[in-house]
């Protein structure tokens, strides 16, 4: 790609940064390397980009993280087999026993059971905070914190942190500010240019984007870290096959149109269930009653596809409402073409229960699809006339 790709607009990278034509046959998509190893130039002598063995490096891979890199503005991109092979090669990198972490009170299920489950057991400790709230997080922090762990927006509440004012307090306490991007995206967000150190995402979810891939990835302007994480990555062997980066890559192309339909849908969607008066509240930062409103806009370049509720009918009512869609499929996961509901407390986040992460019973949440908006507000409100 001529030029600076910083200076090119985000589609224009998303089509063309580490897509080149292929140089032998002029293959305008990047070919799947479906290969395991390559014929060395003489013994120990790796071709151009260190091509020897495709758990080092794969030049499918190479063109995912490059343009992963590119829409992230960072200068380090790394694709790993899942998120949470991304998340968990992002906390061996940077803790070591004795280290502490700060963790929002809204996290990922999948994260908090990583954390409480397992680097507790290699005497690693943590501390949860409201990140929303700067002071609570200024509190939690200690001589001995590494890191500071935001999503913004969180998984399933919807809340919003200030990602530079804690990067200001990560920073000023020796550690450093990892933010997952999953539910914003860099089409929306891109936390790197607000002082986050790392940035990590499921690329299973909005990245991808088809419900048909498992795929994680790591940016970061440090050389340090870069070379710390390819390492662990190499060593423990948790990268994603040649097909899945390729399909990863094929769905980064689209990305910024379909960011564009879902947060329409979604802000439909948030607006209906507002006025529904089976819904006690809707947590979606595009409401301009949101608590994280304002610093969503100011942020943010719009609010996102995840919408979240609570049944005014209690528990009961809201299992029976994500069982009763039609076109709204009862499944975890989020950010694919197609619309998802799950019951959090039930489903993503069942490993929170009985923490100080647990999410209301009554929660419901939404991945808005690129459906037609009508036909989705429709088939919430017939769904939600069923609840007893």
């Amino acid at each position: 790609m001529a030029g600076d790709p910083s200076k090119l607009g985000f589609d224009t990278r998303a089509i063309h940064a580490g897509q080149e034509p292929d140089p032998r046959t002029g293959s305008v998509i990047v070919p799947i390397y479906q290969t395991s190893t390559y014929a060395q130039d003489g013994v120990g002598g790796t071709r151009e980009g260190g091509y020897e063995y495709s758990r080092t490096a794969n030049p499918t891979r190479t063109a995912l993280e490059q343009a992963l890199a590119a829409l992230e503005g960072g200068r380090h991109g790394l694709a790993f087999a899942s998120g949470m092979a991304a998340s968990d090669a992002i906390l061996r990198v940077t803790l070591r026993p004795g280290d502490h972490l700060v963790l929002g009170d809204d996290a990922y299920g999948g994260t908090f059971r990583l954390i409480d489950k397992v680097l507790t057991s290699w005497g690693v400790s943590y501390s949860v905070a409201h990140l929303s709230d700067v002071e609570q997080v200024r509190a939690a922090m200690r001589p001995e914190t590494k890191l500071v762990w935001c999503e913004s927006p969180s998984n399933p509440l919807l809340g919003i942190s200030d990602l530079a004012a804690l990067a200001e307090i990560a920073h000023g306490g020796g550690a450093k500010l990892v933010v997952d991007n999953t539910f914003a995206t860099p089409y929306l967000q891109t936390p790197l240019e607000l002082g986050a150190d790392v940035v990590v995402h499921s690329t299973t979810k909005y990245l991808g984007g088809h419900s048909d891939v498992v795929g994680g990835a790591v940016v970061t302007d440090s050389d340090d870290l870069r070379e710390q994480l390819f390492f662990l990555r190499n060593s423990a062997g948790a990268v994603p096959g040649a097909f899945d980066a390729w399909l990863t890559l094929r769905g980064l192309k689209t990305l910024g149109v379909r960011m564009d339909r879902h947060c329409d849908n979604a802000e439909r969607i948030a607006e209906a269930l507002v006025a529904h008066p089976k819904v006690d509240r809707v947590y979606y930062p595009g409401l301009a009653g949101h608590p994280g409103h304002e610093l969503a806009a100011k942020q943010m370049r719009r609010f996102g596809g995840m919408v979240s509720f609570t049944h005014a009918d209690g528990e009961r009512a809201a299992l029976d409402a994500a069982a009763g869609t039609g076109l709204f499929v009862l499944a975890e996961s989020l950010g694919g073409i197609e619309s998802l509901i799950e019951h959090p407390g039930r489903m993503t986040h069942a490993s929170v229960a009985g923490s100080m992460l647990q999410v209301p019973a009554e929660l419901v949440r939404l991945s808005v699809g690129i459906e037609d908006a009508g036909d989705l507000v429709a088939d919430l409100e017939q769904a939600l006339a069923q609840g007893r």
